[in-house]
């Protein structure tokens, strides 16, 4: 953010009577690669101010020198109205003695004994772009690359600070007479935009077929050829700004059930990319809100609410009411867009599923080679080019709730954004949770959350989690001697952080990690009450968490309150197979003797009973995320998922209102129980109430059920202040009914809405409890339970 429009500066027009002053000013933040430099030297000429600016690794040095009166337009010019892309964090103003020089220079780039600049993150082809790239008399008419200092590549391109061509991977593309030209004149859009480029002397693409490398098409007919591709149905694998895709055509229902198969992605909503919004109000309801973020340079998929009768296919979003779409973002996918629009010209709807190039849960492909061979049994075919991209980046994935933001994926268009917090501290860095992994390098004030890295259950995931490790003290050139991690012992980051035996380690709990996040986010340093609900989280007592009421700050908590413990039959099984959930939350509710339900009567409920009475690999847990799988089952809507949540998310959508009465439950603490509500669900399900008029019904009992909780914590602690978060407050409906209810119980509430609520969240936690710790001269989190 920039600073505050009131920010107060001396003005030296009003204190100085000499005819000549001179400034140093040091400024911070995001001021690489975003027109910066260009932005001073067009206001210093404007203001008929000499002297010059330089970037350096500690950000933008500008010295200022001239009238009094122009000293200070310059100064209001650079706090009020900076580039677009950049995000001044700091910012220091110094009077030095003139040295009566002439003219404004900008100086070459030179490094310094540490970098404190900031990268911007890669963002959307711009407006003036977009209009030069299908401008037939423009030297970049349908150039696949084209891009100025207010859009492009950056953080993906990235090999060293500062950010300079050389240190990119543009640095193998000598500029032309004519690009060199406007990379050096200051009053040029492209000036010093490290990736300009141009068809003379820029990156290449082709296309070619799976097996074969060599191509069969460049330039231009390379996109003719990728079109008539996906209209006969085929995948193309396409090169892109932080990764590959694999694309197919959206309304070909073969082509998109033959990509599932071949990625090993059975059910779990495929992304859609269309040229433009009106083409989205075809298929999605579009809000204002979401409207922007669509538009935005970010450029993010934003999960939008699907129209009836779809012209796209079933197997995109199968038994999902929300389709996943964004714009296209770089030049390419324009050109092809453009081009598909001819090559089906009889079609009213162009849309492509444009998907992460990968096995499910695995990384994206960045690299040609790589994307050739861990691809080859995917795509048919690739658009290709010959810009390396040294940085990962996935899409970012958000949604839009009535009042606010909720992040599902931050990467692309967001890192490696910092966010601020109050206080500097030592360098640290956390190495997030298993699933949905992140890592947050904090440095003095900043946290660094890194771009999605994903679930680290394989190899090829692991190598990604090094790399951005690696990655980040480079950009940063900040090694921390302080690695805070999950304490669930079995983790790949845990285990990774206790083999790094040179370095002071600090194990943190997975809830109280949640509920830091989000403490951090709204600057809360005061005692909370945090109420943290997701799937699995290790717990202080060695069983299974994720149902838990905590009272605390970053560096003591108590485990206040939590869900009953119910048994897990199988373990891990039980998560992809909900009906070993719910058989196993029968059991105990009827204490051995459930009802017969129909919605069961197919699977082998004996067995399971056997295993609990057995207590052999039946696990207990508080897990909110279990209960909405129970739930679930017990209703027949799923007994067997394909993704994560799968059983909970079609639970929720098939709220239609939460005008309806609660099931009976209980208030009991520190344990909640939750047997009353599973033998109210079968009871209903045994009456044959329909499965929405259950479904509303169990999400109006946790919300009443949660919120009269609290409201009993906070009495009995004198806090009001509720933190949400954990992967479960990814359910809207419980969100904003929750929100609602603690508002009219005069309770203040906090949530998450610059990073996500599930476990991309969580290093960014880690990272500030291992902070504060450090400034308490603690070595763990003092801990209690009721």
């Amino acid at each position: 953010m920039h600073p505050d429009p009131s920010h107060k500066f001396r003005s030296l027009s009003d204190v100085k009577k000499e005819t000549i002053v001179r400034l140093r000013i040091n400024v911070n933040g995001i001021v690489q690669g975003v027109g910066f430099r260009p932005f001073v030297y067009n206001a210093a000429r404007r203001f008929a101010l000499s002297g010059f600016v330089s970037n350096s690794s500690r950000g933008v040095e500008i010295e200022i020198e001239g009238r009094p009166s122009s000293v200070d337009r310059f100064k209001k010019e650079l706090l009020h109205h900076p580039p677009p892309l950049s995000e001044i964090t700091e910012i220091s103003f110094t009077e030095i003695t003139p040295l009566h020089s002439d003219g404004f220079k900008i100086k070459r780039s030179h490094s310094g004994a540490g970098n404190e600049t900031l990268i911007s993150p890669d963002m959307s082809i711009c407006p003036a772009c977009l209009r030069e790239l299908f401008d037939p008399t423009d030297r970049r008419y349908l150039y696949p690359f084209i891009n100025c200092t207010d859009c492009g590549p950056r953080f993906t391109i990235i090999k060293g600070v500062p950010y300079d061509r050389p240190l990119t991977s543009m640095s193998v593309f000598p500029l032309c007479r004519d690009c060199k030209a406007e990379y050096e004149n200051p009053e040029n859009r492209r000036f010093h935009a490290q990736p300009n480029a141009c068809p003379d002397c820029g990156p290449q693409v082709w296309f070619e077929e799976a097996g074969n490398p060599a191509p069969l098409s460049k330039r231009d007919a390379a996109f003719d050829q990728s079109s008539a591709f996906l209209k006969r149905g085929k995948i193309l694998a396409i090169k892109g700004l932080g990764g590959f895709h694999l694309a197919v055509d959206a309304l070909n229902e073969e082509a998109v059930q033959r990509l599932r198969l071949r990625k090993n992605r059975e059910e779990k909503p495929l992304a859609l990319m269309l040229a433009d919004l009106q083409s989205i109000r075809q298929i999605a309801d579009v809000s204002e809100r979401e409207k922007e973020w669509l538009q935005s340079p970010q450029r993010p998929i934003v999960l939008l609410k699907k129209r009836i009768r779809l012209p796209v296919a079933q197997s995109v979003a199968p038994g999902n009411q929300l389709l996943g779409i964004m714009l296209p973002y770089t030049p390419l996918h324009y050109i092809l867009l453009d081009r598909l629009r001819k090559a089906f010209a009889n079609q009213a709807l162009i849309a492509l599923v444009l998907t992460s190039a990968n096995r499910s849960e695995e990384p994206i492909a960045i690299g040609n080679e790589e994307a050739r061979k861990r691809l080859a049994d995917i795509a048919d075919g690739f658009l290709m080019h010959n810009r390396e991209i040294l940085v990962r980046g996935d899409d970012s994935v958000l949604f839009t709730l009535e009042t606010q933001t909720q992040f599902l994926r931050r990467s692309r268009g967001f890192v490696p954004r910092p966010y601020l917090l109050k206080e500097k501290g030592a360098a640290i860095l956390a190495v997030g949770a298993e699933l949905k992994n992140t890592i947050c390098l904090l440095k003095e004030n900043r946290a660094f959350v890194s771009q999605h890295i994903g679930d680290l259950e394989n190899i090829t995931a692991n190598r990604f989690f090094n790399e951005t490790v690696q990655t980040f003290k480079k950009i940063l050139t900040s090694d921390p001697g302080i690695i805070v991690y999950d304490m669930h012992p079995g983790y790949f980051s845990t285990r990774w952080a206790r083999d790094q035996s040179s370095k002071k380690q600090i194990a943190v709990q997975h809830h109280h990690a949640h509920m830091a996040s989000c403490m951090a986010e709204n600057d809360l340093d005061e005692p909370v009450i945090g109420l943290i609900l997701d799937g699995t989280g290790y717990g202080y007592d060695k069983t299974i968490w994720g149902g838990e009421i905590l009272t605390g700050t970053y560096t003591s908590i108590e485990r206040s309150a939590w869900l009953e413990p119910m048994p897990l039959p199988g373990g891990d099984a039980a998560i992809r197979q909900p009906w070993r959930t719910a058989a196993g939350y029968l059991h105990t509710a009827f204490n051995g003797n459930p009802p017969e339900l129909k919605t069961l009567s197919t699977y082998p409920l004996q067995i399971i009973s056997e295993m609990i009475e057995k207590k052999v690999n039946a696990p207990f847990t508080s897990s909110c995320g279990r209960l909405f799988d129970a739930v679930a089952a017990l209703c027949g809507l799923r007994g067997e998922v394909h993704y994560e949540a799968q059983a909970a998310i079609e639970l929720m959508q098939m709220v239609n209102t939460l005008d309806v009465e609660p099931f009976e439950f209980e208030i009991a603490l520190p344990r909640i129980p939750v047997s009353p509500i599973i033998r109210a669900v079968t009871g209903a399900v045994l009456e044959g109430q329909e499965l929405s008029v259950i479904a509303e019904r169990f999400h109006r009992t946790l919300i009443e059920l949660f919120a009269q909780t609290l409201k009993i914590i906070s009495k009995e602690s004198g806090l009001t202040k509720i933190v949400l978060s954990g992967g479960v407050f990814q359910n809207e409906i419980l969100l904003n009914g929750l929100q609602k209810k603690l508002k009219e119980l005069d309770l203040n509430c906090f949530t998450q809405r610059r990073f996500p609520m599930n476990d991309g969240g969580i290093s960014l936690g880690q990272a500030v409890i291992g902070q504060k710790l450090l400034r308490a001269k603690m070595e763990t989190v003092a801990h209690l339970s009721r």
